[in-house]
């Protein structure tokens, strides 16, 4: 690994995205904060339950915080996209005012992701993987190294790279968004590849469009968050198998210049749905989990997996999905069916400052959140801020998770229903669709059908619910909203009534 200043370092070059793209890609930006500014924003879940503090950043700094990494001894890395490092020292006071900001490095190209081991501070450039350590220890970086730079890049803004924790190999995951985010105008945008310890660049899924975060389940298995535009409906939470077609076929071109993959993917149909090409094409992985537009967020965003063993709520195993135009943080619960992930996402935490792009765990549980508008707008407002949750200790009335059946869906709560109401049909609203899978920009929702309630049965301790439907429809998300369930103890509704589930698979039988 050869060491060298970054600023020594000469840029890669390529010829310039064409210029109707980049236009393009400017009016869809401006459409997305224009519609987000025509919807009002969502309440803040109450204190009672999780309270959020906003940390006091310095005059001069600005913290659009594209990477967190905990660094222990109460310090938290983060990153800017300005290209920026600082160690955020006493980030767990409880006085703010003892929080301090310590430069770390500079003059980096947009870090959107950081990972630590031992004494090395890795992070994602847009040109490369890099890691870094303080050996004068005089709180500064000042040994830089590259560890891979083996992927491409031209002048076009919309070329981020997003990168994971290492995973139990030791392997790095890094996501590369297409140029402009319509085409792959140099080699491997629009692609994951893997970072091996060695610094081998693995080149591991195609078909990606415009990243927004990466991150792993309990499993160890690897997802980021994609954007809707071309080929996706909706955004998305994908599983990055590897040797799979994410389904954007924009950047197949670099299948030409390896053979970790196998054979380039066949093209899907435009104008199809994602679950009849994926029967065509073996390689399409299809969408573990669709954000339905608007409902749920416009630009998916930073990934986290609840570990905290209980020290961040009822939640624990489940993936926490930032959404950076709607300044929420999302709740996604996942299962695999007959091999295939699937699975629900629930509004979860709202009313952060700013555009909500990277999350980190404490140790102590707490939940930092890095934000920035980036220049689109969020509801947050602000143009960044770096903010602190902790769960209080007492538990919200919520749908905790919600399983697919052969013929239907098992409901579970964080505090037990009052049978009465959860028996009842109109206490429950379903309906269920899908998306236009199309080289054309998004999708609206489509073939909608109403499916409807035969049975109902609730557990004994009040804690489940299954709902017997008489009409499963694979490749569909099925939105529930469950405005009739009251809690037994006091009667309260739902703080959070809708669930929305992306049907992949049928369970073949009931466990």
């Amino acid at each position: 690994m050869p060491t060298m200043p970054i600023s020594q370092r000469g840029p890669k070059t390529s010829p310039k995205h064409p210029s109707e793209l980049a236009w393009q890609a400017s009016v869809m930006a401006l459409c997305c904060y224009f519609a987000s500014s025509w919807i009002l924003g969502a309440q803040p879940q109450s204190e009672v339950f999780y309270k959020t503090e906003t940390l006091p950043i310095p005059d001069g700094v600005v913290l659009e915080a594209g990477g967190l990494q905990w660094m222990g001894d109460d310090t938290l890395a983060v990153s800017t996209r300005l290209g920026d490092i600082y160690m955020v020292q006493g980030a767990l006071e409880t006085d703010l005012a003892n929080i301090q900001f310590q430069p770390f490095a500079s003059g980096l190209h947009e870090v959107l992701g950081l990972a630590r081991q031992g004494d090395w501070l890795y992070c994602i450039q847009r040109c490369e993987l890099t890691r870094m350590k303080d050996e004068d220890g005089d709180g500064r970086a000042d040994l830089f190294e590259t560890v891979s730079d083996g992927w491409g890049i031209t002048g076009d803004y919309h070329e981020y790279a997003f990168s994971s924790k290492f995973d139990a190999d030791g392997s790095i995951w890094v996501v590369l968004c297409l140029t402009g985010s319509f085409t792959s105008e140099i080699d491997y945008r629009g692609w994951c590849l893997r970072i091996d310890a060695e610094g081998n660049m693995i080149p591991t899924c195609s078909g990606i469009r415009s990243p927004g975060g990466i991150g792993m389940n309990p499993l160890g298995d690897m997802f980021y968050t994609d954007k809707q535009g071309v080929w996706n409906g909706t955004c998305g939470l994908k599983h990055l198998k590897p040797g799979g077609f994410m389904g954007n076929p924009s950047g197949n071109r670099w299948y030409e210049l390896t053979n970790a993959m196998g054979p380039r993917p066949q093209e899907p149909t435009s104008g199809s749905r994602m679950h009849l090409e994926a029967d065509k094409i073996p390689e399409l992985v299809p969408t573990a989990v669709y954000f339905p537009y608007n409902k749920m967020g416009q630009s998916a965003s930073g990934i986290i997996c609840d570990q905290t063993e209980g020290r961040f709520g009822p939640f624990q195993g489940q993936m926490l999905v930032c959404d950076q135009t709607h300044s929420t943080v999302m709740r996604v619960d996942l299962e695999q069916v007959n091999g295939v992930y699937q699975g629900a996402c629930f509004p979860f935490l709202s009313g952060y400052d700013s555009g909500n792009l990277s999350v980190e765990f404490a140790p102590d549980g707490s939940l930092f959140v890095g934000g920035t508008d980036r220049g689109w707008g969020a509801r947050g407002g602000k143009p960044y801020a770096l903010q602190r949750t902790r769960w209080t200790g007492e538990t919200p009335f919520e749908i905790h998770s919600m399983k697919a059946l052969p013929q239907g869906f098992e409901l579970t709560f964080t505090q037990p229903v009052d049978p009465e109401s959860a028996r009842q049909t109109e206490s429950y609203q379903l309906q269920s669709y899908t998306y236009i899978y199309q080289s054309s920009y998004g999708s609206p929702e489509v073939d909608g059908s109403q499916p409807a309630i035969t049975a109902i049965e609730v557990s004994d301790d009040g804690l489940k619910v299954r709902l017997i439907i008489d009409q499963l429809q694979i490749g569909h998300v099925h939105e529930l909203k469950c405005v009739g369930i009251q809690s037994a103890q006091d009667a309260h509704k739902l703080i959070n009534n809708q669930a929305y589930y992306t049907l992949n698979e049928i369970p073949r039988e009931l466990l």
